[in-house]
This record gives structure tokens, sequence and C-alpha cells, in this order.
């Protein structure tokens, strides 16, 4: 790892980087690749910020072609410790509406063959996934979000599909038959990949729609892609707001309670 120069990283689009203090961007190199685009280093209040958009500057990398290694690979080489993952996804249940924010406590994948450990040997390591998201950081976000007047869903499961394409019907039903909350195509192995690297991860899914829409009710439509650009835009004020008043409220590292950085120490044979 170089220099530490950020502790705590953030994928997400360039409209994050307006309200940064002394930005910088730097190019990182990793074993796995190329990131997804160079790293902008900042501050918020004081604190030092990465971040990195997981699709690219130009939203280039579909969900299914993102080096998810590589994204993670460099926060961890920036000295990162603590790793927020905001991202849209749809709701599969009535009671989550879009808009409303959800921060999630688990999730399901139904992804293929994406490049998703760091441990392809000989070094052999099973991480526990019981609790994929960090607590500490999640209490944070659901205090913020409450404090702002924002809609917060305080747990939940996401599903995590392949991608590019959307769901089909059946599809859709089973995962909402399942009582999984919302569906999404980037958080794994965002998520899985960061704690490999014993950092913390914290996920904010803003719902941009739903899904295949509602069974029964004939005035929602099914996700379209520009549907969930339009309703992202629509509150991509409210989650930036809610990410500058996350981050000065994110417990120093040596102040953490959590087991998410030892989490590979105890897993190795």
């Amino acid at each position: 790892m170089t220099e530490q120069k950020a502790e705590i990283g953030i994928f997400g689009g360039s409209g994050f980087y307006e309200f940064l203090d002394k930005t910088e961007e730097i190019v990182v190199e990793t074993p796995y690749g190329a990131p997804s685009s160079p790293v902008t280093l900042g501050e918020i209040e004081g604190r030092k910020v990465a971040f990195l958009p997981r699709h690219g500057k130009a939203h280039q990398y579909p969900p299914q072609a993102i080096n998810y290694r590589a994204n993670a690979w460099a926060m961890n080489d920036l000295g990162v410790r603590m790793v927020i993952g905001p991202c849209a996804s749809g709701s599969l249940q009535p009671n989550i509406k879009p808009g409303d924010f959800l921060i999630c406590d688990q999730f399901v994948d139904r992804t293929t063959g994406r490049k998703d450990t760091f441990y392809n040997g000989p070094i052999t390591t099973h991480l526990s996934m019981s609790d994929p998201y960090c607590p500490e950081l999640r209490k944070v976000a659901i205090e913020v979000s409450k404090e702002q007047g924002i809609v917060v869903h305080d747990s939940g499961t996401v599903v995590v599909i392949q991608g590019p394409r959307f769901s089909t019907r059946s599809e859709s039903k089973w995962f909402s038959s399942m009582g999984w909350e919302v569906i999404n195509m980037t958080q794994y192995p965002e998520v899985y990949l960061c704690r490999e690297l014993d950092m913390c991860y914290l996920n904010i899914s803003l719902i941009t729609d739903y899904d295949v829409g509602l069974d029964g009710d004939p005035n929602i439509k099914p996700v379209t892609h520009e549907e969930v650009i339009r309703v992202f835009t629509e509150n991509n004020e409210k989650l930036k707001k809610l990410l500058f008043g996350i981050v000065p409220r994110m417990p120093k590292v040596e102040d953490l309670t959590c087991n998410c950085q030892d989490l590979v120490s105890k897993s190795r044979f």
C-alpha cells in the first residue's frame, strides 16, 4: 500500500466532487488492471475522501464489465478503510417506493462469471458473509437520513442480478416472493471484495422504480433505463446531501468496534 491518501472511499459519480475541498485527481495502478476511472481525492470537513465512479466517468462500463477487483484494490491502495457504495436500485415490495432510500444489511448474489475474489490460491481463505454490511456505518447512515427528513428503510436484502438486462416478470415475482426488498446490478462483488480487503462497507440504495411493476396496478409500468435515470437525477441532490452528512459522522478507524477490519486474519487456514 502507498502512503495513505484517504480514509473513506465512495463509489460514486462525478457529480459528488463539486463540494469537495482540496481536490486532486490521481491514476492508481493495480495488479488487476485499471480501475474504472482515475480517483478524485478531496476533503469533507477534514476527512480525507476518495471518489471513484464505478461505471467510469462517461458511464462507459456496464455492470457486468466493471473491473470490481481493480476498483476495490485502488481504494485499499490509497489507504481507504471505510467504503460507501451508493447505487440505484429497484423496489421489489409495495411499501418501498421510488425516491425512498434503503440501507441494506444483506445481499443475494445472482450474478454469473464475475471475478469476485482476490484469493485464487495458493492462500486459501473462506470469509464469513453472515453480516456483509458494517453495522456501525449503517447506524450512522440511518441516523443522518432521518435527521435530513429522508424516507429511509433501515434494513433490507438486495438481490444482485447480472445485467445489463432487467428482470423478466417471472424472475421479479420470484424475487418478491422470497421477501427480498430491492434489486441491483453492482452490489456483488463490490461489497465482498471490499470485505476481503478488510474494509468496512456501507450501501445506500436509492429506489428508482418498481422493477417490472406491481401486480394489480396497471398504472405502474415495468422499469426502463430512462425512468431509472430520471428518478436518480431527481434525487441526486438528496443523495449528495446525505453523503456529505454521513462522512463527518463516521467513526475514526481506531474507534471502530465492528469486526470488518480484521475479518481476513480470522479466516485464513
